[in-house]
């Protein structure tokens, strides 16, 4: 493959990711207005939407490991700096590349941000749940017969009509 034609095909891999990360942040924003609006029914609709756009960004992350396979480098950042440096002179790409995995930053960030707040939430229901039932959150244990035993488990019932 010469240089032009590598070059042409990171540009197009490289403007693709570029335009999901730009769609992932979109949704990652969406989604803590829906989180913190507690709107269960459209988290699953943006829940949908966000893995549409992770399946491609995977599919674009395996392109161009292919590509590197392809022209004999190593499949990770190296070998793509490699074949940047090779195929893209003027470093036009290698910019938009940086601008790329700031951009990938920023939706881990965002991602990071709605888990932290998911994680609390969940939290903060375990701990009604535990008011409820009347039991600590403990870690269960196998028992001799090889049944699910908590210890200091007390048997009650929660009915709701």
């Amino acid at each position: 493959m010469d240089a032009g034609i590598c070059r042409e095909h990171l540009q197009k891999l490289i403007s693709e990711e570029s335009a999901q990360l730009r769609r992932l942040e979109e949704l990652l924003e969406r989604e803590h207005e829906l989180l913190l609006a507690n709107d269960v029914e459209e988290l699953d609709r943006a829940s949908v939407a966000r893995q549409e756009c992770f399946g491609a960004l995977m599919r674009i992350e395996d392109e161009r490991r292919q590509l590197c396979r392809m022209m004999n480098v190593p499949e990770g950042p190296e070998g793509l700096e490699r074949l940047l440096g090779w195929c893209d002179p003027s470093r036009g790409l290698q910019r938009r590349w940086a601008d790329c995995a700031e951009l990938a930053g920023r939706c881990r960030a965002l991602n990071d941000r709605n888990g932290a707040l998911v994680a609390a939430r969940l939290k903060k229901v375990e701990g009604m749940l535990e008011v409820l039932t009347g039991r600590a959150a403990q870690s269960g244990v196998y028992g001799r017969r090889g049944d699910y035993q908590i210890p200091g488990r007390s048997e009650r019932v929660l009915a709701t009509v």
